[in-house]
């Protein structure tokens, strides 16, 4: 049984977000909550929410104890561009500047 918890339209671009979740990824729910919360990254306040929101769903809607709690998969996706910006250049022109999102995936699990 695995308790899921998303978290979309994240204002981070997806590649940013991959370097915290591999950090984590298959670490127990506290070992990756110490992890999260000293690693220097914008995206990591948003990850623990999406932890403690993950873990709560596995307490209180499948009865999983908290203490066996494991992170199973965890995993990005590129959102829609949020919005587009005009950066000048040479001769009258303009590149495009495109902010991006990200959709996250966190599932956990409890150990065997």
């Amino acid at each position: 049984m695995e308790a899921v918890a998303y978290l979309k339209y994240v204002r981070v671009t997806p590649s940013k977000v991959k370097g915290v979740l591999d950090l984590i990824r298959g670490k127990d729910v506290d070992v990756a909550m110490g992890i999260l919360k000293n690693t220097p990254k914008a995206v990591c306040e948003d990850l623990i929410k999406l932890l403690k929101s993950a873990t709560a769903n596995a307490e209180n809607n499948f009865e999983m104890d908290k203490d066996n709690l494991y992170i199973s998969e965890c995993f990005v996706c590129p959102g829609p561009p949020r919005s587009r910006r005009m950066n000048p250049r040479a001769k009258g022109s303009g590149d495009i500047i495109t902010k991006r999102t990200s959709h996250i995936t966190l599932k956990v699990k409890e150990k065997e």
